[in-house]
């Protein structure tokens, strides 16, 4: 990529001080020369040397369980818990695909199809006026130095000269630009895109986004290697971290929820979202499934959200879902034309794939970006949380310890921060906010960790009271709305 890209400067300066930057290049070295079992093990002792401290707080907190065995005595020590699981399995068992062979396969993985060793790639996009955006993004799609790659557009009925770019680009990068005339939604028009691609290998990304030239031979590499991975997620920062307070706060965070949320699922194998910015997958795995992503229903009525976590539930689920989604669009080319068979395929997460996203630089449109992904989430609560517990136990505490905790936000942040100052407990509110600093801390610290020397994780206390203060009001709200949405995102 070029800077008429774009490139975001980190992408050749990594952040840190140059010694510290030599330094992890030593250690790094000298860890991978290692027997792999040897180094699993010390890096299982370095995490939990690292968690002592926060081991120890826990310990403390459980001693005196029985003196004070009320909810908040609980809910923190439930809190501070799954904090220092997250971080044990992130740190201690995540294996990029793309970089080795990962540790803990599936069951019967060699009983999965293989892929060619250079498989064919339909990298797949659709907009909606996006003039602003859309050039960069198609720009690097097809900078990429996958040799074998399918460019493939769809202009979703724009309206504000977007399709005269995707024109223009069409002639000059020799991409393939397909024009509808009028809007039928993201979902619908991506399967109109898959109708045309004929790659092994299916990889999607959003219009604001720009990814690296490496980035799909590292999620194709991963699947060739393990031809268990139906589906491969990137790794995603902000493109625009220095705009604002509020994209420096969400750049932390988004490094948070792929380095650390995302790696500890992927340890299993059971990443619940591959994320929009940069979702492979492969074919066999989800291209029965495309009819059922488009006219996905909820609540009795097309539901035009949860395209990223729906069509991964598709992959996690479909050797309990599968064939009766098969039987409801059986007339779709999609499913008569070849019936793959469903299997349990695995969901990973590769750290070296990289891309990133505008984020909003403005209140307002970050609330909105948040209410439609609150929405996603009760969707697909409906849909994947109905089989999760099958993928085994740790993913099943995984997902829905998340959820609980998503579900219980909105009790608990009334509890804290309007019940009890009204009941003159502020000592609880006080409580409250001091162990979502201390959460917020631990995250940032981790971000320091993979960061050294970049002093942003600083930022992520921020928005951990962002999240407690104002977002999980937002799920109740998305509740009540949840048939109410457009096809576009908010402008930032």
């Amino acid at each position: 990529m070029t800077a008429a890209l774009g490139t975001p400067p980190f992408l050749h300066a990594p952040a840190g001080s140059s010694a510290g930057r030599r330094l992890r290049t030593r250690v790094g070295r000298a860890m991978e020369a290692m027997d792999p079992r040897e180094r699993a093990g010390l890096v299982r002792l370095l995490g939990l040397v690292a968690l002592t401290p926060l081991l120890l707080l826990i310990a403390r907190r459980a001693v005196r369980l029985p003196y004070e065995s009320g909810p908040v005595t609980w809910y923190g020590l439930a809190v501070l818990t799954g904090t220092a699981g997250l971080l044990y399995l992130a740190y201690t068992q995540y294996d990029d695909p793309a970089v080795r062979t990962l540790r803990r396969r599936a069951r019967g993985h060699e009983e999965f199809p293989a892929l060619p060793e250079r498989p064919k790639v339909s990298f797949l996009l659709a907009v909606k006026d996006e003039a602003g955006n859309v050039e960069a993004c198609v720009r690097s799609m097809a900078a990429s130095d996958y040799p074998d790659l399918q460019v493939v557009v769809v202009d979703d009925g724009s309206t504000d000269g977007t399709g005269a770019i995707l024109d223009a680009l069409a002639e000059e990068l020799g991409v393939t630009v397909i024009r509808l005339d009028r809007n039928i939604g993201k979902k619908a028009a991506l399967v109109r895109a898959c109708a045309v691609a004929d790659g092994d290998v299916l990889v999607f990304t959003d219009s604001d986004c720009i990814i690296a030239p490496d980035a799909i031979g590292l999620c194709v590499r991963a699947m060739v290697r393990h031809p268990e991975l139906g589906a491969v997620s990137g790794h995603c920062r902000a493109l625009n971290p220095h705009a604002s307070v509020l994209t420096r706060v969400q750049d932390v965070w988004y490094e948070g929820q792929f380095r650390i949320a995302k790696a500890a699922e992927s340890a299993f194998g059971a990443v619940c979202c591959v994320s929009g910015p940069l979702a492979a997958f492969r074919r066999e795995a989800v291209y029965n499934y495309l009819p059922a992503w488009a006219d996905d229903r909820f609540a009795g009525a097309p539901f035009r959200f949860a395209t990223d976590r729906q069509l991964t539930g598709y992959v996690l689920g479909q050797a309990w879902r599968g064939r009766a989604l098969k039987r409801r669009h059986a007339d779709s080319p999609f499913v008569a034309g070849q019936d793959h068979p469903e299997r349990r395929w695995l969901v990973a997460y590769s750290r070296s794939a990289r891309v990133w996203t505008n984020v909003p630089t403005r209140v307002r449109p970050f609330l909105h970006q948040q209410v439609r992904w609150k929405k996603s989430f009760i969707r697909n609560l409906f849909f994947t949380g109905g089989f999760m517990w099958r993928r085994g136990p740790v993913p099943a505490l995984l997902y829905y310890g998340h959820a609980l905790w998503v579900v219980a936000a909105p009790a608990l942040v009334f509890l804290h921060l309007v019940w009890a100052p009204l009941h003159w407990a502020a000592g609880l509110t006080l409580l409250y906010v001091a162990g979502v600093l201390l959460k917020g801390s631990l995250w940032g610290l981790a971000f320091r960790l993979d960061n050294p020397g970049d002093r942003r994780w600083r930022y992520r206390p921020l928005m951990s009271l962002l999240s407690c203060c104002v977002l999980a009001w937002l799920l109740p709200y998305a509740a009540l709305t949840l048939r109410r949405g457009i096809w576009t995102r908010t402008p930032a």
